[in-house]
């Protein structure tokens, strides 16, 4: 389906998203936007910015979806696949510019992972 159009609510949600160099949790962006338009909207927008490959999702501690830029994504292929770190103490979270090597599974076709690395941050080890 994808975003036809850059709409009022589109356009402040993409705002906050590039001014971003952390990504974002749906609870935050939600809870940034709630003067502008409600949780569905919200959602709907994320969801469809994910099939356009303007932003990609992944799953964080406690089960939070997050939000990032893609670099050089597009509607047929999320090709920015990396790992993810989340600080256990301030709940920092960010895309890691680290390669990985996916493994093939003998018998399977893989087309994503997911990897999320857990510890402390720079500014939370001190």
């Amino acid at each position: 389906m994808g975003v036809l159009r850059k709409t009022k609510s589109v356009r402040s949600l993409l705002s906050i998203i590039d001014d971003t160099e952390s990504a974002l949790s749906a609870v935050d962006l939600v809870d940034r936007v709630s003067d502008q338009m409600n949780k569905t909207t919200v959602y709907r927008i994320l969801e469809r910015l994910v099939e356009d490959g303007v932003i990609h999702s992944f799953t964080g501690l406690d089960g939070l979806t997050w939000y990032a830029k893609c670099k050089s994504c597009t509607s047929e292929k999320h090709i920015d696949s990396h790992p993810h770190f989340q600080c256990k103490d301030c709940g920092k979270t960010e895309c890691l510019e680290i390669k990985v090597s996916i493994p093939s599974v003998p018998g399977h076709k893989v087309d994503s992972a997911h990897l999320l690395l857990l510890g402390l941050c720079e500014s939370c080890r001190g």
